[in-house]
């Protein structure tokens, strides 16, 4: 990174009109969280989606996406999640259906032609669910006897539904608005924004507990003594030294690569040759980044959220209370009422089912992802080849021999990532008797430290051109 240059483009006008561009959107965006459903006593939903983020680990997911937009039941409470669905959607029928795969190997016509399709699926998607979580939320208030004397009728669906899904649209507007500015992509960025501005939350938290004195304060030196108390200090001076050297792990996880070195033959033709260069193909360790941690969710929260809905109707049924019981992630909000005992063997089941299918959908994903066949073709046709193995089949079985060995620690990765959370839970369990609730997961964190470093470097890239035609500016004076 030149951050001297970076720091140098900024006295440029018309980077400081991007970066207040997309500042300005992002504050728009917050505002927009703010503004509540038009569909009776917000307050009651709020209290509604608390029981549901309580039950549902992928309603934690999409709260943390939407930048707490569904803890607030806001406009944007379905956030980007139609949008991002669609876009992986468009991505698996590519591979599916031969008319789309041309498209997308057609160049920059043909990618925004899908883009323009994918905006068209989000719509229909963004009704779905949109319509979905008003079902669901107002089954809840009826389920948890939350006293409401309000019944929506089909204008107040239909008025609540179009807020929703405009709500969805307009957060894709507002990151298409971001990507055109040339810094960073639009989507992740009001992601990052989503996750970071749950931070407050966390650290309200920590400095509630770490003021609280009932139990002593911290002694140091024999003499100073410090009003905190002393077990929740150390273990949040432990937690800071711990995330930095997750953030490190991330950092290096996220830019880990095979570099495979590709030289490409020869070519004369009449008085000038071709060819006779060297390239490289860089194979990333995490091909699939955090879609596989997305799906194992969403199929983890697919039980429960059955279970919630045959509750709703029936409060006593069997299978819809165990359904919600063992399929609920362990958490702060609800580690009081599934654990009453304490730590049981039931704690452990989500985490390890979590595990498993991550580490599956990560094989799954980045063989969708990373056609080796196709990229083998290509290199036979640019006249390229891996010193030491033949064109055509046997570098595409090279590739695929290499996706795997990466795959393997790349999938063991975003598990122990995903796992974090849970680890952090098991030992604020151990030492306070609670789990302590972390705002950001290891998957948000990993979004959040992949979108930084992708757009510090969009950001770099930005600065070089701009001081690049000042240099050439001055030259002309």
């Amino acid at each position: 990174m030149h951050f001297k240059t970076i720091f140098k483009s900024f006295k440029n006008k018309d980077m400081l009109k991007r970066i207040g561009i997309i500042l300005g959107i992002i504050v728009a965006y917050r505002l927009l969280s703010q503004i509540p459903v038009p569909m009776g006593d917000a307050s009651t939903f709020k209290e509604a989606v608390s029981n549901l983020l309580e039950k549902s680990d992928f309603s934690n997911f999409l709260n943390l996406i939407s930048g707490g937009g569904l803890a607030s039941f806001s406009i944007i409470l379905v956030g980007l999640s139609p949008y991002i669905t669609g876009s992986i959607v468009m991505q698996l029928l590519s591979k599916a259906i031969p008319r789309l795969e041309e498209l997308q190997n057609d160049g920059e016509t043909g990618r925004r032609k899908i883009n323009q399709w994918t905006r068209m699926l989000t719509i229909p998607l963004a009704i779905v669910q949109s319509v979905a979580y008003i079902f669901i939320l107002y089954q809840s208030t009826i389920a948890a006897n939350i006293s409401t004397d309000f019944v929506p009728t089909a204008g107040d669906w239909v008025l609540s539904v179009t807020a929703m899904t405009a709500g969805s649209v307009i957060l894709m507007w507002m990151g298409e608005l971001i990507t055109e500015q040339g810094i960073g992509n639009g989507i992740s960025t009001l992601i990052f924004a989503s996750i970071i501005s749950q931070l407050p939350r966390t650290m309200a938290q920590l400095g509630s507990a770490l003021f609280d004195t009932s139990n002593g304060s911290l002694q140091l030196f024999g003499g100073l003594e410090i009003p905190v108390d002393p077990t929740i200090f150390w273990i949040i001076v432990g937690f800071a030294i711990a995330m930095i050297v997750v953030i490190y792990i991330l950092v290096k996880l996220n830019e880990a690569q095979r570099v495979i070195t590709i030289n490409y033959a020869k070519r004369v033709h009449g008085n000038s040759s071709y060819g006779g260069i060297k390239s490289i193909l860089p194979i990333k360790m995490i091909a699939a980044g955090v879609v596989p941690v997305i799906f194992a969710t969403a199929f983890l929260s697919l039980p429960a959220l059955i279970g919630q809905v045959i509750t709703s109707f029936d409060a006593g049924n069997e299978v819809g209370t165990w359904l919600t019981t063992v399929f609920s992630a362990p958490s702060a909000s609800n580690f009081s009422t599934l654990y009453p005992d304490g730590l049981t063997a039931q704690w452990f089941v989500y985490p390890t089912v979590y595990f498993l299918l991550v580490f599956m959908f990560t094989y799954f994903y980045t063989s969708i992802i990373f056609n080796t066949k196709e990229i083998a073709d290509n290199l036979q046709k640019q006249g390229g080849f891996i010193e030491g193995v033949r064109p055509g089949v046997t570098t595409a079985e090279y590739l695929a021999k290499v996706v795997r060995r990466l795959d393997l620690f790349g999938a063991l990765a975003l598990g122990f990532i995903a796992m974090l959370p849970f680890a952090t839970d098991y030992i604020f369990i151990l030492t306070t008797g609670s789990p302590l609730g972390l705002s950001i997961s290891g998957t948000g964190l990993l979004i959040v430290v992949t979108v930084a470093l992708e757009n510090l470097r969009s950001v770099d890239s930005r600065a070089l051109m701009i001081t690049y035609d000042d240099f050439s500016n001055e030259l002309k004076d």
